[in-house]
């Protein structure tokens, strides 16, 4: 029988678990997986939420079986696909499943591995920067005749962030500037100017008012996103984002600034808490669009997958991965996971956990409401 991973918040084992091939919703795709990839949450929310679970949401694969809605794809289909949040079924499995508004066509030109890098990182960067900040998408992009548009992407050799600049290049938008640490050889190749945050707060800051000032555009910036959120980034934004700038974030202020409880954006900053679960809620259609628009935007070169490195085993390698991303080792790169590695493995007897578990973590309501 097909086995699913499941993840414990302690990291200190996981459950392989034999589970049916799913059978689909309405409007629900399953799929064959061949990768998985990862990210930071994968570890983070079962240790948030002290529940057990797959938490695999990044999928790669052949379309196995579809719901009776689904038009758009068939059994045989090369896909990729972001796998509804903490929901059953997730990618750290043989078979997975995902919202047909949320699976695009993998071109031929493009491997798994490289298409497991993509759903998530790739819908959260949309979703900051055409949702909440509304930035000037790809097909109708700034002109270089217009008014220069300058952003700075805070992390920008993390997935998210890389693919934020990659889109913000799309976008005409620039000068763009990328805050990196050990990574910025790959940085430079994403953004026009890199600033080591490594140099401390002040050095980061007198970094970027002096990039801005040398470009004739004062010396604050008007975009931020900030794509790691944790760590002093807030503090550092408050002191070089203009005073009616726009920030969003991957995570909320409240929780992760260093002073949570007084911790507030000027009454002129726009800040928003750009969360991509809302793809699979309020923003179905945006999901739709731009599900459909990475897939040409793959196929034609405008956009390409983050480095990648495939942890070995298969699923076995999957506590390994996520280790790994607890522990910062990852940089610049996604960690991915082929799954016909996999060896034999016994099936877990630990228990799952209560399916009705009362979560009492500040997360439970993400994803986050707009801040206050």
């Amino acid at each position: 029988m097909p086995k699913q991973v499941i993840v414990h918040s302690s990291l200190d084992i996981v459950d392989f678990t034999d589970t049916p091939i799913p059978t689909p919703k309405e409007k629900e795709v399953v799929i064959k997986v061949v990768v998985s990839g990862t990210n930071p949450k994968d570890w983070k929310y079962p240790l948030w939420y002290n529940w057990p679970h797959n938490s695999g949401d990044d999928i790669a694969g052949i379309v196995h079986s579809v719901g009776k809605d689904v038009y758009e794809f068939t059994p045989g289909d090369r896909v990729a696909a972001l796998h509804a949040f903490q929901q059953e079924n997730g990618s750290f499995a043989e078979y997975a499943t995902a919202p047909d508004w949320t699976t695009f066509h993998v071109p031929l030109n493009l491997s798994f591995e490289e298409a497991g890098t993509i759903p998530l990182s790739a819908i959260t960067a949309a979703v900051a920067l055409y949702v909440d900040m509304r930035l000037p998408p790809p097909w109708n992009p700034r002109k270089p005749s217009e008014e220069r548009t300058p952003i700075l992407i805070y992390g920008v050799t993390s997935a998210v962030g890389a693919f934020a600049a990659k889109y913000a290049q799309l976008s005409g938008l620039g000068p763009i500037i990328g805050v990196a640490g050990r990574a910025s050889d790959f940085a430079k190749t994403l953004v026009d100017h890199v600033v080591d945050y490594r140099n401390g707060e002040d050095a980061l800051v007198a970094a970027v008012e002096e990039f801005l000032a040398k470009k004739g555009l004062g010396s604050k910036v008007p975009n931020v996103f900030d794509a790691i959120s944790e760590d002093g980034s807030f503090e550092a934004t408050l002191r070089f984002i203009d005073p009616s700038g726009t920030v969003s974030t991957v995570l909320p202020p409240r929780l992760f600034a260093k002073d949570k409880k007084n911790f507030r954006w000027p009454p002129g900053i726009k800040a928003f808490n750009s969360a991509a679960p809302f793809v699979h809620t309020t923003l179905q259609d945006f999901g739709h669009i731009w599900s459909r628009y990475l897939g040409r935007l793959l196929e034609t070169g405008g956009l390409k997958a983050h480095p990648f490195e495939v942890i070995p085993g298969g699923l076995n390698g999957v506590l390994i991965g996520l280790r790994n991303l607890r522990d910062g080792k990852a940089s610049a790169v996604k960690y991915v996971y082929r799954i016909a590695d996999t060896k034999e493995t016994p099936v877990g007897k630990q228990p799952l956990g209560d399916p009705h578990h009362h979560n009492t973590h500040p997360l439970r309501n993400f994803p986050f409401p707009p801040e206050d």
